[in-house]
């Protein structure tokens, strides 16, 4: 009866079960989960309510790419043309889009792995098959080019690429990128880059850079409200398109006749746009601080717990953490849980598939998030209890 699209079966795992228990019980203390900006106790960003009273919400004036003055703020805000800019309600709903826009059904896309779990959902909806290529953690979580070479197939349409990459946090080299280019050239791919958490950079290291404004290549950047200005409730979403004149024409042009079949962008979060955006800074600049504050205590957590690797991010707001092998992620997460009051992600959901490991927000408040990264060493280095 139902669509071969969704998962045949919606029942949540064990795991998921043994941790919606322990946090009705309320044995989670500490959650290290944590990656919504609205309830981690920073302070928010002032004139978003009055921002978004304005009688001219009353008129709709629909705009299939999003309006003039929304996109206008938003080019501002990246340095890049508005006429080459398409609004929608978040990154996912981009994401379906370009899935339309690039393939018919059957064809492949090129995913990171690790990375999201969302994307096996999102390409299932759209009727795209991911294809994945890894990520190599011995080089930072760089691109495998081997790997990348080993799934392109003559089905593939796209290639995506996630820098920040959540959640890793690693982000994309310039040789890689040139590489990339170069690749998507020889194949006739296009390049989707999510860089939702550029704005948010962590580690010095390898000279990093972004895909905005590719000229060579079709490509497709994508950032948002939600993580640049901590306002995931806003609904405001942004992609810029960039490469050759024609085929950014050609796309556009497409684009314009799927978002005018879906209209989701509601119009006083449009019109409330440019003040958004200015709000925006200062949360943003509440995230940056708390996540570097957290970035800080783990790594002098894990400099006096050895039985702890810190993967260094480069940019976000997750690290990854390898543990010893004593136990499997989804033990570890239950052992910590049920003994420490500890809520983290075990590695596996997010295709981490070597080694033992597991996924830390940067996001909690500084005092719950020593406490349980301290809880964490204590767990590694000692007699399990």
């Amino acid at each position: 009866m139902f669509s071969s699209r969704l998962p045949a079966r919606l029942s949540p795992s064990v795991l998921s079960q043994a941790v919606s228990h322990a946090r009705a019980a309320g044995r989670v203390r500490f959650d290290l989960t944590e990656t919504n900006p609205t309830v981690v106790g920073l302070t928010g960003p002032t004139g978003v309510v009055e921002a978004l009273v304005d009688r001219a919400a009353l008129t709709y004036e629909p705009a299939a790419l999003g309006t003039e003055a929304a996109r206008r703020a938003v080019a501002a805000s990246r340095a890049v043309d508005p006429a080459r800019l398409m609004l929608t309600a978040s990154t996912s709903e981009a994401y379906s889009f370009l899935f339309k826009l690039l393939c018919d059904p059957g064809d492949e896309v090129l995913v990171p792995h690790p990375s999201y779990p969302l994307f096996d959902l999102l390409t299932a909806l759209d009727g795209v098959r991911p294809s994945p290529y890894r990520l190599d953690a011995a080089g930072g979580w760089c691109l495998d080019r081997a790997s990348l070479d080993q799934a392109v197939s003559a089905s593939t349409r796209a290639v995506l690429v996630v820098s920040p990459n959540n959640p890793t946090g690693s982000m994309l080299h310039r040789d890689d990128r040139e590489w990339l280019v170069a690749f998507a050239r020889v194949h006739g791919l296009v390049l989707i880059s999510d860089e939702v958490f550029a704005d948010y950079p962590l580690s010095p290291g390898p000279e990093v850079t972004s895909l905005l404004g590719e000229e060579r290549v079709l490509t497709f950047t994508m950032g948002g409200l939600s993580k640049s200005a901590g306002l995931p409730q806003m609904k405001l979403a942004w992609t810029v398109v960039s490469g050759p004149d024609e085929l950014v024409a050609s796309a556009l042009e497409r684009l314009d006749m799927i978002a005018d079949t879906y209209l989701s962008v509601s119009t006083p979060v449009q019109l409330a746009a440019p003040a958004l955006l200015e709000a925006g800074l200062g949360i943003r600049a509440a995230i940056h601080a708390r996540v570097r504050k957290n970035l800080e205590t783990l790594r002098e957590t894990v400099r006096r717990a050895p039985a702890l690797t810190l993967h260094e991010p480069g940019g976000g707001w997750s690290v990854v953490v390898r543990v010893p092998a004593i136990l499997s992620e989804e033990q570890w997460v239950l052992h910590l849980v049920e003994a420490h009051g500890v809520l983290v992600h075990p590695g596996f959901f997010f295709d981490i598939d070597t080694g033992v490991h597991l996924v830390i927000s940067l996001l909690p408040p500084p005092d719950v998030f020593e406490s349980g990264v301290s809880r964490i060493a204590d767990a590694a280095s000692g007699p399990l209890s």
